[in-house]
């Protein structure tokens, strides 16, 4: 492949793995007149792909189609199409071991199928959240492997993802992409090419401070998440309405930014990373307590929704014979992202304690958890007065709050939606404190 500069104007470039991230990038690279091969290695996302049908909520069928139908994206499980392209952006997932250690098997996989096939003057950049160091320490030794040397040969360099499912504020290329290279150069390249993807890109000094920057953004919200529903506990003991509480303390035009709580927190990267970081600590033979606390704060927050529903049930129902109903099983309103959500927790804990519970929510068709297959419950009136409780665990925007505050005899809100809106169900909201 020849690498002088005229090869960027009409650039092919690969995408692996099609996930959150991965199909919103290519669909954005696609339309700004890039050539897009999007990798994945499940072959059933990558026909659906061909056939232009979609199944992220960020990116309808339409839009997916004017690319694909263009010939600018083309979908597949073939790596052999990294050789004929000029950069290589790795978007997979990168979870955490039931150890709650990193799992970068993925990133691994990814950069040996890019090391059997790299070409000189290839750019590659690693987009997945990952703990500082990984770009250097994992993936460039994978890659060096060819017997090409980097910022020489190739380039390589970090931009984490910053993408929000179901956010419609900011577009994918609206939020300012934070980069760092391996060397000069291999900045120099990646901002070459982002610069012409993004309205704004932000270059720090190394991968690792690239690293770093997305596991500082979560980390931030993960231990202001977990600190306030702390306090939701602390103020049903109180008999405060946490609610009112935040609400008032937001009214201070400075120095105070507003968390609220839920049933704990959800998704593949606030509840992750962190640990990621804490994992790359260790290295160190240090730690965050921060992050020790609030994880620990996090996984108590499950036992207290399970708790609480206990004891709203007493004495009329005991949990082991209780009929549950839960609304909302995703991790965020309005998506259909199920990616560590805390409601699969709180249902295998109440399935382990005998409760016979169901699930609505209008984004989930049906969802295996622990081995059992759950379909969703449609909420009829007949469904939803012989429910011994509703527990409102996601707030997604077309939940039928009149019904069910009509036909439901208890109400457990965690989302404080049902503030200010009357019906004949006993409501209780998280952290108001009431006593029934």
């Amino acid at each position: 492949m020849n690498s002088d500069d005229s090869q960027w104007e009409k650039e092919k470039i690969a995408v692996i793995g099609l996930g959150y991230v991965g199909l919103p990038l290519s669909v954005l690279l696609a339309e700004k007149g890039f050539h897009v091969k999007g990798i994945d290695m499940d072959a059933s996302k990558v026909t659906k792909l061909q056939c232009s049908k979609s199944y992220i909520g960020d990116i309808d069928d339409i839009s997916l189609k004017k690319v694909v139908d263009s010939g600018q994206f083309q979908a597949t499980t073939n790596f052999d199409e990294l050789t004929d392209v000029t950069s290589i952006i790795i978007c997979v997932p990168t979870p955490l071991t039931k150890h709650k250690t990193p799992d970068l098997s993925f990133i691994m996989s990814a950069g040996k199928e890019i090391q059997k096939r790299l070409q000189k003057g290839q750019l590659v950049i690693l987009e997945s959240s990952t703990f500082p160091g990984t770009t250097k320490e994992v993936l460039l030794p994978i890659l060096e492997q060819s017997g090409l040397q980097v910022g020489l040969d190739f380039f390589l360099a970090n931009s984490p993802e910053r993408i929000d499912p179901g956010n419609e504020k900011y577009r994918v290329e609206d939020i300012p992409k934070v980069l760092g290279g391996v060397t000069k150069k291999c900045k120099e390249k990646a901002l070459s090419l982002y610069r012409k993807v993004y309205r704004e890109v932000v270059p720090v000094s190394s991968t690792e401070a690239a690293e770093l920057t997305k596991l500082l953004e979560n980390t931030f919200r993960f231990v202001n998440i977990s600190f306030i529903n702390e306090m939701a506990i602390l103020c049903d003991h109180l008999k405060v309405d946490i609610w009112e509480v935040v609400g008032a303390a937001s009214t201070k035009p400075y120095g105070f930014t507003p968390f609220y709580p839920g049933p704990g927190i959800g998704g593949h990267c606030i509840p992750v990373d962190p640990l990621y970081l804490q994992w790359k600590l260790q290295q160190f033979e240090t730690s965050s307590e921060f992050i020790t606390i609030s994880d620990r704060t996090n996984e108590r927050m499950i036992d207290y929704i399970v708790t609480r529903t206990e004891e709203l049930l007493k004495p009329k129902h005991s949990l082991p014979s209780a009929k549950i109903l839960i609304y909302g099983i995703t991790y965020k309103k309005d998506v259909a992202d199920t990616r560590d959500s805390p409601t699969l927790e709180v249902i295998k804990k109440f399935k382990q304690k005998g409760a016979n519970v169901r699930y609505h929510d209008p984004y989930v068709p049906s969802i295996i958890i622990d081995g059992h297959l759950f379909t969703n419950t449609e909420l009829t009136e007949q469904v939803l007065s012989e429910m011994d409780c509703v527990i409102i665990l996601t707030d997604h925007s077309i939940i039928p709050l009149g019904k069910i505050l009509h036909q439901a005899p208890l109400v457990f809100d965690t989302r404080n939606v049902t503030s200010g809106h009357h019906g004949t169900s006993v409501v209780v909201r998280l952290g108001e404190g009431a006593e029934l």
